[in-house]
């Protein structure tokens, strides 16, 4: 088992006007479980392929224990893949595919036996072994290509989306199976999702990224508490945070009746005019009419134990110049006010659709950003 370290490494595919990875520092833990994220384009997919070594570096190296690899060809780099679509052979039976790259190897026949037995008892496919792919299901099926890696032993797993093809209560059942399976073996693991939920569920630490650059990387609790940036704010957390853009005044920043004051440290972080003031649905709480936030309630989901309503800033608050804007950071170009704002509420007696709520925020869980630069002020 081995740690793994990317040490200013870019990758620029020919005729492509801008990097789709930039400068990227990143290092691995030995065993650790890491999952990348970010939405579609920023560029996670393209890092696991340097990884391994199916995507060219054109910049910077890559480092697997204290070996460079950069340019070692991927077979020589003792990595095993998972990629979304499975890749079984329809033709070879369960053990024969997982038993495949073994032979290739020129392991010998009894070697084979012992290991794709052993891999098929930790992923409980001991009976389906005489099977061909067709007569599985999609997530036995996975659990084959997961088997394929395991056999290797190999010093990195690399998962390319691996889930993407299940059905949601497959999705989580087999999600908890592969981080409880990796952290069992010990393999140092890199994960590419594009799902958060997943991302925060898993992996040990989180990398996200944004456009080929790494926004933040930190165990999921850190991210969703005290996330770098305005951009991991609105990416990290189901649902979304809601952000805020409030003009900087002589006493602080105000967020319809309520008073956020500013410390030294935060007023010389600013750049510009304004603060983005975040604010995650549960720390939003029923107020007094008058006092807070009034939100018009549009949809109310009804969970059991939990309810959410989406709604938007009541015209009253047209006055207080607060803009919402929407979880990725762009302001919405809609009258003032109207984007959606999430607020949870008690599941058993939810507010109804149409009615106005007034809501404050719990001050000891309010983000502030720069809205110039996008970075989380200092506490």
């Amino acid at each position: 088992m081995s740690s793994v370290r990317y040490a200013n490494v870019t990758c620029q595919y020919p005729g492509a006007d801008s990097p789709s990875v930039t400068d990227l520092n990143l290092e691995i833990a030995d065993g650790e479980f890491l999952v990348l994220v970010g939405p579609s384009g920023c560029g996670k997919s393209t890092t696991l392929r340097m990884l391994a070594g199916l995507e060219e570096v054109t910049g910077g190296n890559i480092y697997i224990g204290d070996r460079d690899v950069t340019d070692v060809p991927s077979r020589d780099r003792d990595i095993a893949m998972v990629f979304q679509n499975y890749a079984l052979y329809p033709h070879m039976t369960v053990a024969e595919n997982m038993g495949f790259a073994l032979k290739i190897a020129k392991i010998d026949a009894g070697e084979r036996q012992r290991r794709v037995e052993e891999a098929a008892r930790i992923l409980d496919l001991t009976d389906y072994l005489d099977r061909k792919p067709k007569a599985l299901s999609g997530g036995q099926r996975q659990r084959v290509a997961m088997g394929r890696a395991i056999v290797r032993s190999p010093q990195v797993f690399l998962m390319d989306e691996p889930l993407s093809n299940l059905d949601a209560k497959l999705r989580v059942q087999t999600r908890t199976q592969i981080a409880s399976l990796t952290r069992r073996l010990g393999v140092t693991t890199v994960y590419v999702t594009h799902d958060q939920v997943e991302a925060m569920t898993m992996g040990d630490r989180v990398a996200v990224l944004k456009d080929g650059h790494l926004m933040q990387v930190d165990t999921p609790r850190a991210l969703y508490d005290r996330p770098a940036t305005e951009f991991v704010a609105g990416f990290i957390g189901s649902p979304a945070m809601n952000l805020f853009r409030v003009p900087v005044t002589e006493t602080g920043v105000q967020l319809g009746t309520i008073d956020i004051s500013l410390s030294p440290a935060q007023r010389a972080g600013i750049t510009g005019t304004h603060v983005t003031v975040g604010i995650r649905p549960e720390d939003l709480h029923p107020a007094p009419e008058g006092t807070g936030l009034p939100i018009e309630a549009d949809v109310v989901e009804e969970l059991g134990a939990d309810a959410f309503v989406y709604g938007h800033l009541a015209p009253v608050t047209a006055a207080n110049t607060i803009v919402p804007v929407d979880p990725t950071g762009a302001v919405d170009e809609r009258a003032e006010g109207a984007h959606e704002i999430i607020v949870r509420a008690e599941g058993r007696t939810p507010p109804r659709a149409g009615t106005t709520i007034w809501v404050a925020p719990n001050l000891a869980h309010v983000h502030l950003f720069d809205t110039t630069t996008g970075n989380r002020l200092p506490d």
